[in-house]
C-alpha cells in the first residue's frame, strides 16, 4: 500500500495565547527535507515536556478527515488546505481505523513506525476557536498519530509514503486511542495488559496503559 504525501509541513514556535507559546501553527514546505530522529527539519515544538521527542518525531494527520470537520464546524479557514492539525504530513487513503501500531512506512526515503495516536489538548481548540474540538476528536476517534525515525531520510511532497511492515494488524491506531485515551480500556483490561507491553507503543502510551489497569 502507497500514499502520495500531498503536503509535508514544519512550523515554529510562537505566541499562541497569553505567554503560552506553540508551533501548531505549520505551513507546507517546497523541496526536499531532512527527516531526522527528533523529525523534519525545521520544524519545532513549543512545550518539549508534551512534545516531540523519538516518539512523537512526526505528526501524520489525513486530509481524509477534512470534509466530516467542515460539516461539523462549518466553513473554517483553517479546512482549506492542510495543517489545520498541526500535522507534518498530509495523505489521503490513510485512516486511523486502517494504520496500525508499529506500522512501518517508507517515507520518501526515510523509515517511520507509527508509535501512538494523537492525543488533542486545549490547544487544538484555541487554534480553532472552538474549544469542543479536542472533545470530539476523542469521541469520533478523527486523532491522526505520531511516528518515530527508524531510518533517516529526506521527504518532499509528492513522495509516496509505502508500507513497507505491518506486525500488528488488529491494533489499529482506532482501537488503541479508543481503548486509552477514548475510556474503553476500562471494560478490556487483558487489552490493557497487552498494550502495556507492547514495545512498538510509546513509552507514555504504554504507562497510561498500566495506570489504567490500577
Amino acid at each position: 500500500m502507497s500514499y502520495a504525501i500531498d503536503a509535508v509541513l514544519t512550523g515554529k514556535a510562537r505566541a499562541f495565547r497569553g505567554d503560552e507559546a506553540s508551533a501548531i501553527a505549520k505551513t507546507p514546505v517546497d523541496g526536499a527535507l531532512r527527516v531526522g530522529l527528533l523529525g523534519i527539519d525545521g520544524d519545532e515544538q513549543a512545550d518539549l515536556t508534551v512534545h516531540g521527542g523519538v516518539d512523537k518525531a512526526i505528526h501524520h494527520y489525513p486530509r481524509d478527515h477534512y470534509d466530516w470537520w467542515a460539516g461539523e464546524l462549518g466553513d473554517h479557514a483553517l479546512l482549506g488546505a492542510p495543517g489545520a492539525f498541526g500535522e507534518n504530513i498530509s495523505t489521503e487513503g490513510l485512516i486511523e481505523s486502517e494504520a496500525c501500531i508499529g506500522d512501518r512506512y517508507r517515507l520518501g526515503s526515510a523509515l517511520v513506525e507509527i508509535s501512538q495516536g494523537r492525543q488533542p489538548c486545549w490547544k487544538l481548540g484555541h487554534r480553532f476557536g472552538i474549544a469542543t474540538v479536542p472533545a470530539t476528536v476523542v469521541t469520533t476517534r478523527r486523532s491522526g498519530w505520531y511516528y518515530r525515525v527508524i531510518e533517516e531520510g529526506r521527504v518532499a511532497a509528492g513522495d509516496a509514503l509505502a508500507l513497507v511492515e505491518r506486525p500488528l494488524p488488529e491494533w489499529s491506531v482506532e482501537r488503541v486511542f479508543h481503548l486509552l485515551v477514548g475510556g474503553a480500556g476500562k471494560r478490556e483490561p487483558e487489552a490493557l495488559r497487552a498494550l502495556a507491553a507492547m514495545d512498538a507503543l510509546a513509552t507514555s502510551w504504554r504507562a497510561r496503559a498500566e495506570k489504567l489497569l490500577g
